[in-house]
């Protein structure tokens, strides 16, 4: 989102939603961050920040593009998947011009808390599936990737709703950003899918979402 798309009461508030929700992340992911955890979050946030520099023009003033929070939050789990693609969407203001600083808030908020939070909690609620076979993790990680692309581009939606600035319908935003949405998730389900699958398969000990699956994370020949 560039600058001016909302007005200033709900570019701030958002502001205000994400602070918060990134202190708490922050404060939680001290539980999350070891020797393993620490060196994948790094690898995790260029291979996010890289993947997101490829735009889809949408709207004028919006464009659309791979999210990452599925991908980090199975990889490093939810609190500091929220802070790398939070990390990598505030370098992509500064450094880059890619997203206004005004709207930096609500950005934060549609991917790197709503779309990481939900690839997460669809991630998590099929663990069980997810640890069977490496089938299993694929599928998982490409669902989670898909509706977590899909509900990031929701939380735009109800933004635009509360206080769109740019003179376009909210059913006009809500058809355009969801429909591009759906498309682009198909490409982040096949690149997460396989990225996790790929990761899993060397090192599953890797996928936070396997080690904290109540069942015992597999070895890789299990994986496979």
């Amino acid at each position: 989102m560039s600058d001016g798309l909302l007005n200033a009461p709900t570019a701030l508030l958002f502001g205000f939603v994400a602070i918060a929700c990134l202190a708490v992340a922050l404060y939680k992911a001290r539980s999350d961050l070891d020797d393993r955890t620490a060196p994948m979050a790094g690898l995790v946030a260029a291979f996010v920040f890289a993947a997101q520099m490829i735009n889809f023009p949408v709207l004028p003033g919006v464009s659309g593009h791979l999210l990452g929070g599925a991908l980090a939050s199975m990889l490093v789990g939810p609190w500091v998947g929220a802070l790398c693609v939070s990390i990598v969407l505030v370098v992509q203001g500064l450094l880059f011009a890619d997203g206004g600083l005004t709207m930096l808030g609500a950005n934060i908020t549609n991917m790197a808390l709503i779309g990481t939070a939900v690839g997460y909690l669809v991630a998590w609620s099929l663990r069980r599936f997810a640890v069977r076979s490496r089938t299993g993790l694929v599928i998982t990680a490409g669902v989670a990737a898909w509706i977590n692309t899909v509900a990031a581009s929701f939380g735009f939606v109800v933004e635009y709703a509360l206080g769109g600035a740019a003179g376009y319908g909210t059913g006009t935003v809500a058809l355009a950003i969801v429909g591009v949405h759906c498309l682009i998730g198909l490409g982040e389900a096949v690149i997460t899918a396989v990225t996790i699958a790929a990761v899993a398969a060397a090192r599953p000990d890797l996928v936070h979402l396997l080690r904290s699956a109540k069942t015992s994370a597999p070895t890789a020949e299990e994986v496979r």
